[in-house]
Formats: C-alpha cells, sequence, structure tokens
C-alpha cells in the first residue's frame, strides 16, 4: 500500500510556472486536498481523481482528511499555492502527522510569490532580501513590527506577504511607517498583483507611494527596495556589487 503524501506546492497557479516535480506528483496521485481556491487553479489536472476542498482557516482539517486517505493506501497530492515550505502547509502535515505514522510524506517545491513576483518586477531580489508576512491571524502584530524593523534597519530588501485584507486595511500603512524611519520617501519600490494568473499586473513605485494604495489585496505581494535598489529600464534592480570587482 502506498501511503505517501506529496505536500504540492503549485507556484502561481498556471501550468507553465508549475515545476515538473509537483505535475508527476499530481499525476501520480489518486486524490487530490486542497484548499478550494488553489484546487480550481489546477483543475484540468485533477481529471480522474477524488478532490477534497474546504474553505479557508480549515488548514487542520485539510491535513486530517489528506492522512485518512493515505492510511488507507492511497497516494495523496495535498496542494499549497508557491512553495508548501513558504508560509505553506508543509509544516502543519508534519506536525499534524507527527512520529507514529507510517506514510510518507513528501514536499514537493514551488515557485513562491517572492520569486516569481520579482521576475515581474526586474531583479529586486538580488542581494540579501527579508520575506514578512502581514497577517496577524497567527503572529502578533508586535512581533511583526520588530521584525520589520529589524529588517529595515538592517537595509534589507523587504518582501511583504499578505499586506492588505478586508479587515487589514492599515496593516501595509504602518509597515511603511515603520520602514520610513530607515529609508528615504523616495526609495524603488514595486507590487505585483495576481502573479501568474489573469490579470497580473505589476508596477513600480516608491516607499511613499505604497501608502493609501487601493490597488493592493491579499493577492498582491510587495517589494520595498534597499539603499541600493534602482529603477534600471522601468525595472527594479537591486545590484549585489559585481561591477565593484
Amino acid at each position: 500500500m502506498a501511503k505517501k503524501i506529496y505536500v504540492t506546492g503549485i507556484g502561481p497557479g498556471s501550468g507553465e510556472t508549475m515545476t515538473p516535480q509537483a505535475k508527476n506528483a499530481l499525476a501520480e496521485s489518486d486524490i487530490i486536498v486542497g484548499y478550494t481556491v488553489y484546487v480550481d487553479l489546477i483543475k484540468e489536472m485533477c481529471e480522474g481523481k477524488i478532490v477534497v476542498t474546504t474553505r479557508m482557516k480549515q488548514e487542520a482539517d485539510r491535513c486530517r482528511i489528506a492522512l485518512r486517505y493515505a492510511e488507507d493506501g492511497k497516494t495523496v497530492a495535498f496542494v499549497c499555492s508557491g512553495d508548501p515550505g513558504v508560509y505553506g502547509m508543509a509544516g502543519l502535515m508534519f506536525e499534524i502527522a507527527g512520529d507514529e505514522t507510517d506514510i510518507e510524506i513528501v514536499t514537493v517545491a514551488g515557485i513562491t510569490a517572492a520569486c516569481s513576483g520579482a521576475a515581474v518586477l526586474g531583479a529586486p531580489l538580488i542581494h540579501d532580501f527579508a520575506v514578512i508576512s502581514l497577517s496577524d491571524l497567527l503572529t502578533p502584530w508586535e512581533a511583526i513590527a520588530k521584525r520589520l524593523r529589524l529588517a529595515a534597519e538592517g537595509d534589507f530588501v523587504i518582501c511583504i506577504y499578505n499586506p492588505k485584507s478586508r479587515k487589514r486595511v492599515r496593516h501595509l500603512d504602518k509597515a511603511v511607517d515603520i520602514i520610513s524611519c530607515f529609508r528615504d520617501s523616495d526609495t524603488p519600490c514595486g507590487y505585483v498583483r495576481n502573479i501568474g494568473r489573469d490579470g497580473e499586473r505589476g508596477i513600480v513605485c516608491t516607499l511613499e507611494e505604497l501608502k493609501d494604495n487601493n490597488e493592493i489585496d491579499m493577492f498582491t505581494t510587495v517589494y520595498i527596495g534597499n539603499s541600493s535598489t534602482k529603477v534600471i529600464r522601468g525595472k527594479l534592480v537591486t545590484p549585489r556589487g559585481y561591477r565593484e570587482i
């Protein structure tokens, strides 16, 4: 009996940005389990398979569903957007499975939004960078604010996930206020909406222009440049210093 779960990163969601390993995991699996929105992105790859979806905030339930199918000898693809190890479900799956099961759990890497969005904007992540989520559902805002402050003080390029939601309208503005203590208001920045999906849109802007921005939402990834970041040919670029060697 197989007893295997592929915790599979599907990248931004389009077939052309999905890794061959992820496609093979989906093809090999009998069962597809995931958040409804993410499974809908790959529905053409789910034909002939049992598909089980749940709504948002039912992450632990999805893990248990996948484990039950695997325990029955099925091969399961547990799908996540981006990479399952970057704000994804790989950690929770291992936590819930624990040490007592003989189910094989395989993490299948995917292209996370930090990388796919950076490609749209140009090359903002060429040097050291930090990735910080502004969602305070699982992390206290005080901890998020501290990480923003230290990343800004350390002159990291900062990539922001979950910048806004209907309930967290001002979190990005507060983040910009924190970062502005260490960066000029005209620091080159950018954001990308709907990465790799219909309606993809990448905008280069300044730090100041990120505030009160009604276009940025939960489907947007934000990039805040460091002291070296510049705009070249309309693209966001952070030099690493090769030309100075």
